[in-house]
């Protein structure tokens, strides 16, 4: 396929562009800062008459594409003002979204947050391991707004059959250079308790896009990718049992599990993810 990513200089997106190269697509970055290596073309994704082009065509980059994967954001709250974060955010989403259906573009994969679980867990989740059947509960502006374009891609869906829109809630991104810092919290579960100890190897990450992009059909649907395995070398239910004693497991754990639930991913989309940060340490 012929696809665009947007935040394709970021520590998801370099990984995405690489798997999808590698994959045999044909890629194109859109985004603020240009990546090395990448076909790319500088946009300012706030500005909607941009995106409207951006995904039209590009002279000497594309002259038409077949998907886009929306991963552009400022990623985390507290890093711009919180009205400031909400309309960017949004402003971005909506332009690609837009731009994608009148550009006759009937697949996308949109990057959106396990923040919509509950995080950072100072309210107890219903049950574990969370999955996509618990409401979202967002607790900050950047959540409500995840909140938001994931409405925005359902109603989107509703009106235009054909979309295929898929949001993919991320748990905590991780490269490897970032797993050197994970021995620091094994002895202190509670560090880490705020996403249930939950992360994703970026390569696993752009895995999952790939799924995504290759296997869903029209619709709009939602799925948490995170790690087969959890940030600590302590057995998952032990950790529950220490942290959460009062949350109910709605099946059994098994060892160092996840439990931020990969089922639904792994069964609609054949997500596999194969690397754990216990093989960079």
């Amino acid at each position: 396929m012929r696809v665009a990513v947007t935040g394709s200089a970021g520590k998801l997106g370099q990984a995405v562009v690489t798997h999808l190269v590698e994959a045999g697509h044909s890629v194109t970055g859109l985004d603020a800062v240009g990546a090395p290596g990448e076909e790319f073309v500088r946009v300012d994704l706030t500005d909607a008459g941009q995106v409207f082009d951006a995904l039209a065509g590009v002279e000497e980059r594309h002259d038409g594409l077949d998907a886009i994967v929306h991963l552009a954001a400022t990623p985390a709250p507290g890093i711009r003002p919180d009205t400031v974060l909400l309309h960017e955010n949004l402003s971005m989403t909506i332009a690609v979204f837009q731009a994608a259906r009148r550009a006759g573009i009937s697949r996308i994969v949109h990057a959106s947050s396990e923040t919509l679980l509950g995080l950072p867990l100072t309210e107890p989740p219903p049950s574990a391991p969370i999955d996509e059947s618990q409401p979202t509960r967002p607790n900050f502006m950047y959540a409500i707004g995840k909140h938001l374009e994931e409405e925005f891609g359902r109603k989107l869906c509703r009106i235009t059959p054909s979309l295929s829109i898929t949001g993919l809630r991320f748990s905590n991104v991780m490269a490897t250079d970032d797993y050197a810092e994970f021995e620091s919290w094994q002895d202190d579960a509670s560090v880490r308790r705020w996403n249930l100890w939950g992360y994703i190897d970026r390569r696993d990450g752009a895995h999952a896009v790939e799924r995504a992009l290759t296997v869903r059909g029209p619709g709009y649907e939602t799925y948490i990718i995170a790690a087969a395995d959890t940030v600590m070398r302590r057995d998952s239910a032990a950790l529950m049992a220490e942290e959460f004693a009062e949350v109910p497991l709605s099946r059994p754990v098994t060892g160092r599990e996840t439990l931020l639930s990969i089922d639904a991913a792994r069964r609609d989309l054949g997500y596999a993810p194969s690397h754990s940060w216990l093989d960079h340490v």
